[in-house]
């Protein structure tokens, strides 16, 4: 299998991870895969080795932890420097996430979470410090994620 492969079994891993990997034992994924249980783990550790599963995080709802704000900054920056950027914007307070487009010209969009508008404000004019354009910016009220549909075994083609 090719470096970067994933076949059925992983991507079943990979959906039972998505759905509560704090959870989800390598005996109860062995389970529904088929498999034994030090297959799953050695297919997880392959896959986290490959940089496939990059890695375990809590999903927080910033709203009920006091941080009511989630804005959107869709910023525009050099084709050269755009990678090479994101891990200085993702040291800037508030800031949550990072995510590079390829379309457009709004090629950067950074997710800032905070308290108050005097809290998402200085993420903009830092990112403005930094040579960014800040296209525009979106007030987000939700946000939701589920794993991806294609790698559930159950799922119909």
């Amino acid at each position: 299998m090719a470096d970067d492969a994933t076949d059925d079994i992983d991507e079943a891993i990979l959906y039972a991870l998505q759905e509560d990997a704090r959870n989800a034992s390598s005996g109860e994924i062995a389970d529904r895969t088929e498999t034994s249980g030090s297959t799953v783990r050695k297919r997880i550790q392959r896959l986290e080795s490959e940089g496939i599963i990059k890695g375990y995080s809590a999903e927080v709802d910033y709203q009920r932890s006091g941080y009511p704000l989630r804005m959107l900054l869709f910023c525009t920056a050099s084709i050269p420097e755009r990678g090479e950027i994101v891990p200085e914007i993702l040291a800037i307070d508030g800031v949550v996430s990072v995510q590079e487009l390829v379309t457009g010209d709004r090629n950067l969009l950074v997710t800032a979470v905070g308290e108050s508008d005097g809290d998402i404000t200085p993420v903009a004019q830092r990112l403005l410090d930094m040579g960014l354009t800040v296209a525009d910016e979106v007030l987000v009220r939700s946000h939701e994620t589920t794993p991806f549909g294609r790698f559930d075994p159950d799922a119909e083609p």
